[in-house]
């Protein structure tokens, strides 16, 4: 009852208040009529069409009007962007790029013989994936800044999906690498055709929020996995969810923990975050936390080779293949059931890949001002895991810490990738033996180290402030990663993202919009409190495009706010509604399914002898109301360019009173 009698008193003052702001009349002005766009050609406008949705850029606005010879060096370049920017190389550039790629070099080293354990494979394939695709992708990429190898999240993902196939990795190590490289080469396979068909939309589709949440889950699951290494467990359980894990830490703390790799391990462990924090306080020191994964490598190797800490239990590395990368052309899936295997493994692993790679790219591109082709991107990437399954490499992809460092360290072009690759060919071919005795609980110190920075709390509690959805998005992703699995917890991010696009499309917003005093402007009265309501006519705002997931409810929201108005106006005693305006500004298309809502909601009104007014509609909707006869049922003299001149048409006498002019 009391919110009722509030409602008449504010109806009662939005009349006083339009009522209060009179002035002296004037001569009403011309009224422009909506205009019909031009008929278009079917087969111009399906073009130009597929052209917006397809080649928003104009990939080939350099090929006009250039000769037959220049159209083959701008497509070499456009395939190989190195040609472009090489021929400006100097050894300006090349100083910053040599002294980037040998600090990414004594990051990704140890980093790619902690993350290949991760996956399950042998260390050297972490250092193989090192080696072949940043040089491959040093040719194809368009980015600068952006460091490939192996990445935790992804070796992680890749990891857990094989293992779900294969239970054993360690008996039957030739089939888990087999599906490995199959797996690899799928990766690349969707990568490369997500770039070529110009789908690059589609990684879109994985929001903000549940990248954020995700990664955060996946960086306290691969610590949660490094626990085994840092206490030094030999039986520890093959699952990934929390639970499970500190049940196998806590079951083997009495006979399974090794006070030794525990001692290495904390040390180790200290003395990394500690450079971190000394490269986050002074950004010149940029190099100490980059040097500190080989210093913590060379110093942990010693100290086991002269204490022969290995005798007492401490788990070391032993043998890293000697040599190149070997040819796995002969070992991928081409048929049988591994192979259905490795390509859903591969999709699933080739798009994480892919939208932290383009994610990382757009960053630093922002931050240095140069534009991304975000099509290029993609088939470099999966050009060079293609390449790479072949050459006995895992899915590699856009690193963000050692990016970070490439860029801090000052890297000019994709050179430093290049360099990177020399180094860890000189390791892979020389050095490998050294890392005989590296004790397994220094590598899971830096894996931890490094994940560290990917549990993001500024940003989960920004999200938190700006959108409570997209922190629900963002939690889901967590727990489900941390509490289920990575494969759960990824299905539960995509799950929720199309969600709130689902909620968005099917329930779009709706405003009722009012006057603002002494102004022609007419807005949402939710936004805007002082704006007063005209007398006699209701004003609604849909706010999307009108299709079928939404023509229904956007219908029956329109009647429900009508009928609320009415019932205000009974009580109030004032003029009854005998106008709706529907300002059509925001609704960018609509389909036959809207036409046909409209054309309901035009039936209904006529019951209620009410009139339907249509307000500055687009090119695109006044065409298909034209083509449909609604502009007709409706009549065109009830279809105005603006609110404004809608509200003079339906209210003159109530605009003469008031003085507004239009």
């Amino acid at each position: 009852m009391s919110s009722a009698v509030h409602s008449t008193e504010e109806y009662d003052m939005d009349i006083r208040s339009l009522s209060s702001s009179r002035s002296h009349p004037q001569d009403p002005p011309y009224v422009h009529k909506v205009g019909l766009p031009p008929k278009q050609n079917l087969f111009k406008e399906f073009k130009a069409t597929v052209k917006e949705t397809f080649f928003a850029d104009d990939p080939l606005r350099s090929f006009k009007d250039q000769t037959r010879s220049k159209k083959f060096i701008l497509g070499l370049q456009a395939i190989f962007p190195i040609l472009e920017w090489g021929r400006n190389y100097s050894f300006v550039k090349f100083r910053g790029d040599l002294i980037a790629g040998l600090t990414i070099a004594s990051l990704c080293i140890p980093q790619d013989i902690g993350y290949a354990k991760l996956a399950n494979l042998d260390p050297q394939y972490g250092l193989y994936s090192s080696f072949v695709p940043p040089l491959i992708y040093a040719f194809m990429g368009s980015s600068r800044d952006i460091a490939i190898g192996p990445v935790a999240v992804v070796s992680l993902l890749l990891g857990t999906l094989l293992q779900n196939e294969i239970a054993d990795p360690v008996a039957n190590a030739a089939e888990y690498r087999r599906l490995a490289f199959t797996a690899t080469f799928f990766a690349g396979i969707t990568q490369v055709s997500l770039g070529f068909l110009r789908l690059g939309f589609l990684i879109d589709f994985l929001s903000h929020a549940a990248i954020v949440g995700f990664m955060g889950g996946a960086a306290i699951t691969i610590a949660l996995q490094q626990l085994k290494g840092f206490l030094g467990i030999k039986k520890f359980t093959k699952k990934t969810d929390i639970v499970s894990v500190m049940h196998s830490v806590l079951a083997s703390a009495h006979h399974g923990w090794n006070w030794q790799t525990i001692v290495i391990g904390a040390s180790l462990l200290s003395f990394l975050l500690f450079a971190k924090y000394i490269g986050k306080k002074n950004s010149k020191l940029f190099w100490v936390p980059a040097i500190g994964p080989l210093i913590s490598v060379i110093l942990s190797t010693f100290f086991v080779y002269i204490t022969r800490a290995d005798k007492d239990g401490v788990q070391i590395v032993n043998h890293i293949e000697k040599g190149i990368n070997p040819s796995s052309v002969n070992q991928l899936y081409f048929s049988g059931d591994h192979l259905l295997k490795g390509a859903r493994i591969g999709i699933v692993a080739g798009m994480i890949a892919l939208t932290e790679a383009i994610a990382i790219g757009r960053t630093f591109a922002a931050m240095k001002d140069y534009q991304l082709d975000g099509n290029k991107e993609m088939v470099a990437l999966g050009t060079m895991n293609i390449v790479g399954s072949m050459a006995s490499c895992y899915v590699a992809t856009g690193s963000f810490s050692r990016s970070a460092v490439n860029y801090m360290s000052g890297c000019q072009t994709a050179v430093s990738n290049i360099v990177m690759s020399i180094v860890v060919f000189l390791t892979l071919q020389f050095m490998t033996p050294l890392f005989k005795y590296t004790p397994n609980a220094v590598l899971s110190a830096i894996i931890i180290s490094a994940v560290v920075g990917l549990v993001d709390f500024d940003a989960a509690y920004l999200i938190w402030k700006i959108d409570k959805f997209d922190f629900v998005a963002c939690v889901g992703a967590f727990f489900g990663v941390v509490f289920a699995s990575v494969e759960i917890g990824l299905l539960i991010a995509v799950s929720i993202s199309f969600f709130k696009l689902l909620l968005q499309v099917t329930r779009p917003r709706t405003a009722i919009l009012g006057n603002i005093p002494r102004t022609t402007v007419y807005r949402n009265i939710l936004q805007y409190p002082d704006a007063t309501k005209v007398p006699g006519v209701l004003i609604v705002r849909v706010d999307s495009a009108i299709y079928f997931s939404n023509s229904n409810y956007i219908k029956e929201r329109i009647l429900r706010w009508l009928t609320d108005e009415e019932e205000l106006v009974n009580k109030s005693g004032h003029q009854k509604i005998q106008f709706l305006i529907v300002e059509m500004s925001p609704v960018t298309d609509i389909d036959t399914s809207g036409i046909h809502a409209m054309e309901e909601l035009y039936r209904s009104l006529q019951k209620r002898e009410i009139q339907l007014v249509l307000a500055n509609p687009g090119p695109v909707v006044i065409d298909k109301l034209h083509a449909s006869d609604l502009a007709q049922q409706i009549g065109e003299d009830k279809i105005f360019l603006t609110v404004a001149n809608a509200v003079a048409a339906c209210s003159p006498k109530l605009l003469e009173e008031c003085g507004f002019s239009v």
